[in-house]
């Protein structure tokens, strides 16, 4: 099959004679320029994306790896990244078409990771990629629980912008306003996180499995700020 670009290094090396080893950097670059090549081996955009290399992680996109590349625990580079705290990485991974939904062994995924760790620049990069903000973690909740009970009041902030559900109910029967009294210490991040649901509408008569209120959870703690608020929205 015809080459034009042997025919072009052959006719350089008649030219410049003895230059043969300038006909040969010719010919390797234009060899270079050839796609095809082998795309990176599975798991090399993992180990990049979890130890937060921006760079690594654009030379392997750029080589050809599987924006979706996984680990054996089926976790995503993109929810590694997440999990550490990696913004940057987060977005080379959604721009190059990382699936921002899929979810691993555990269920979690990059959104769902942010109700977990709290960190807000993760979240704006997620929230750019249109996740689906009901999918639900191991214990059946969204990323609005976690970030209850954790304090992650920024988080919470922002994830009430969405469309996420306020009074979804997890496997254990609570809901985020639950978790944020149950689990919460009743210190001022809790408080705010309590105030900021109900200012979002959450239904605070909705009980535990037990049939116990947020109000009487937290009544029954000792959380007096908490028991002011709920007790206005009651």
């Amino acid at each position: 099959m015809y080459d034009g670009r042997k025919e072009l290094v052959t006719i350089g090396s008649k030219l410049l004679g003895s230059a043969a080893p300038v006909a040969a950097l010719l010919f390797a670059a234009c060899a270079a320029e050839e796609p095809g090549g082998p795309p990176p081996p599975a798991g090399a955009l993992v180990a990049a994306a979890a130890a937060g290399d921006a760079d690594e992680v654009r030379r392997l996109l750029d080589a050809g790896a599987d924006p979706d590349d996984t680990d054996s625990a089926a976790r995503t580079a993109v929810t590694h990244a997440a999990y550490g705290g990696h913004a940057e990485v987060v977005r080379l991974l959604l721009e190059a078409g990382a699936d921002v939904d899929r979810q691993d062994a555990t269920r979690a995924n990059p959104l769902l990771s942010t109700g977990e760790t709290g960190f807000l620049d993760v979240l704006e990069e997620v929230l750019r990629a249109d996740p689906d903000v009901t999918r639900t973690n191991r214990f059946g909740g969204t990323a609005l629980i976690p970030a209850a009970d954790r304090g992650h009041i920024e988080t919470v902030r922002r994830l009430l912008e969405t469309d996420i559900d306020v009074d979804h109910v997890n496997d254990l029967g609570w809901t985020a306003l639950l978790e944020a009294v149950i689990l919460g210490d009743g210190g001022p991040a809790h408080s705010e996180i309590v105030r900021l649901l109900v200012d979002a509408g959450a239904d605070v008569s909705i009980p535990d499995g037990q049939g116990v209120t947020a109000l009487a959870h937290a009544r029954s703690a000792g959380y007096d700020d908490i028991v002011a608020i709920l007790t206005a929205a009651t």
